[in-house]
C-alpha cells in the first residue's frame, strides 16, 4: 500500500513539473525535445522488405546505422505484426530477440533498447537477461491479461498502443462511432489502470494503422495533439505505412517521403517520438521543427 502510494506521489509530481520526462535504466530523460526510435526487425516477413535483418551481419550494420543516424532508442521486433502476418511461438520469438539483442549489445553495450512485443513471458526474459529499458505493446495489455503487473513487477517504461483484436483479425475492426474519442478513452482507461499499479513511465501511442481505416487514421493525426490531455510522451509510428503508400497508390519502397511529410505532421500534433524505418530523414525533420518553432 506504502508502495503504490509513493508511486501515486511521484506520479503526481512528475505530471506537475515535466509529462515529457521518462526513466529509462535508471536514468531521467527529457522528452520536451522530440526523439526518433529506430526500428530493427529481426523477422523474415516485416511489411517493410528494407526493414528485415535476418544475419548477424545484416542486423550489426542496421544497428550501427540507426545509432550513427543520430536515434535516441532502437525497437528490436521479433514478431510481425503487420495485417494477416502469421503468428509465431513464443520460443521462435524469444530465438530471434535473444540473438539479435546480444549481437546488438556486445558491439553498443550503452544502447537502449525497446522491444516490440505483447507476450508477457517475452518481456520477463528481455527485461531480466539484457536489461531493456522498453517494452512496445501493441496489444496495449489486451492480449496479455499478466502484461501490466509483470510491466509493473519490472520497472520498465511501457509503450501503450491502442488496437482492437489481433493482427490477424484488427482490419476487420474499424467500426468506431467516432474515432479519436474511442481511441483516447481506450487509451486513458488503460492508462488509469497501469498508474494503479504504480507504472509512471508510459508512452501513448494511438496505433496508426491498426484497426483503422485510411480516412481514420488521417482523423487521428489530424487531432493528434487532443492525446496530449493525457500527461504522457506521445509516439508515432507512421513509417512507410499502408496509410501513406495506399493514398498515393504506391508502396512502402517508395514511401519515405510521404513518411517525413507524416512525421512532420505528428510533431506539429505533439510526438515526443518517431517511429521510423529510416533515422536520417527523421532526425533532419526534428531538426527543421525544432528550427521552425524557434
Amino acid at each position: 500500500m506504502l508502495q503504490n502510494k509513493k508511486s501515486e506521489l511521484f506520479c503526481i509530481l512528475k505530471m506537475a513539473v515535466n509529462p515529457l520526462l521518462l526513466k529509462l535504466n535508471k536514468r531521467l530523460y527529457d522528452l520536451s525535445e522530440p526523439v526518433v526510435m529506430g526500428i530493427l526487425n529481426v523477422t523474415p516477413d516485416s511489411f517493410f522488405v528494407g526493414n528485415r535483418f535476418t544475419t548477424d551481419k545484416l542486423i550489426l550494420r542496421q544497428a550501427e546505422s540507426i545509432l550513427n543516424e543520430g536515434a535516441f532508442i532502437m525497437d528490436v521486433g521479433g514478431y510481425s505484426t503487420r495485417p494477416s502476418a502469421e503468428p509465431v511461438s513464443t520460443d521462435d520469438e524469444i530465438r530471434r530477440l535473444s540473438e539479435a539483442i546480444e549481437i546488438i549489445l556486445k558491439k553498443f553495450p550503452s544502447v537502449i533498447l525497446s522491444v516490440d512485443t505483447y507476450r508477457s513471458s517475452v518481456v520477463r526474459h528481455v527485461v531480466r537477461n539484457y536489461g531493456v529499458a522498453m517494452i512496445n505493446d501493441v496489444g496495449g495489455g489486451t492480449l496479455d491479461e499478466l502484461m501490466f503487473e509483470t510491466i509493473a513487477g519490472l520497472d520498465v517504461a511501457y509503450v501503450l498502443m491502442h488496437m482492437r483484436g489481433t493482427p490477424q483479425s484488427m482490419q476487420s475492426l474499424t467500426q468506431y462511432d467516432e474515432v479519436v474519442s474511442e481511441v483516447l478513452f481506450f487509451l486513458e482507461k488503460r492508462l488509469a489502470q497501469l498508474r494503479l499499479l504504480g507504472i509512471n513511465d508510459v508512452i501513448i501511442d494511438p496505433g496508426f494503422g491498426f484497426a483503422k481505416t485510411l480516412e481514420q487514421n488521417y482523423k487521428i493525426l489530424q487531432q493528434l495533439s487532443y492525446f496530449k490531455s493525457l500527461g504522457t510522451p506521445i509516439l508515432a509510428g507512421l513509417s512507410r505505412k499502408s496509410m501513406l503508400y495506399n493514398l498515393l497508390e504506391t508502396d512502402a519502397e517508395h514511401a519515405l517521403n510521404a513518411t517525413t511529410a507524416a512525421n512532420m505532421l505528428a510533431l506539429m500534433g505533439g510526438a515526443s517520438i518517431l517511429r521510423v524505418h529510416d533515422v536520417k530523414e527523421a532526425v533532419e525533420t526534428i531538426r527543421i521543427f525544432k528550427q521552425y518553432q524557434t
